[in-house]
């Protein structure tokens, strides 16, 4: 488990990907997932996440399909933003602090249960500090050809020790473990 924070739980990436990679399609369109993905698709996920953090582009997505109602209780959610906006959002908590300080405020309140990590820019900044101990990934069956992929480029290698996959209708989840 990471060092960061003082929640029990784990840091866990939390990602569907279509099958050529891609976890937003073009414009960071993710209307696709909502075709195969529901809250009640893997309940135990929902169950073990305590809280949220998430950038501030994942945040803006999230607002956009609010109205597709894809309504996810993964408890308070944080968004970890240079900007914060003007009017506040009396439903998320925005950090302007450094990316440590926000998965540590963001562990404390998901207290024993899961921080989930949503997002290509935080996840891959989690990554790459050794913040993470899980990714899960929703492998949805459609190929979108161009948009956001899992991770960027400047992604240094990270080895993972795959530990489940389940199979739910047409998704298949699959878990690794961050080798540290």
């Amino acid at each position: 488990m990471s060092d960061v924070g003082i929640g029990t739980g784990k840091v866990v990436v939390n990602r569907a990907m279509s099958l050529d990679g891609f976890i937003a399609g073009p414009d960071h369109a993710m209307d696709w997932i909502a075709e195969y993905l529901s809250a009640d698709t893997f309940p135990e996920v929902m169950a073990a996440t305590g809280a949220m953090l998430v950038g501030r582009g994942t945040y803006e997505v999230a607002k956009r399909m609010a109205e597709q109602d894809t309504t996810y209780d993964g408890g308070p959610q944080f968004v970890l933003t240079h900007n914060p906006p003007d009017e506040p959002d009396p439903t998320v908590t925005f950090l302007t602090c450094e990316l440590e300080e926000a998965v540590a405020t963001a562990r404390s309140a998901a207290g024993d249960k899961n921080l989930e990590i949503l997002g290509a820019d935080v996840a891959a900044q989690c990554l790459q500090r050794g913040l993470v101990d899980e990714i899960l990934v929703y492998v949805v069956p459609v190929l979108l050809g161009r948009g956001v992929r899992f991770s960027p480029p400047s992604l240094d290698r990270i080895d993972l020790e795959p530990f489940s996959n389940t199979q739910s209708g047409a998704i298949t989840m699959l878990r690794f473990r961050v080798r540290k």
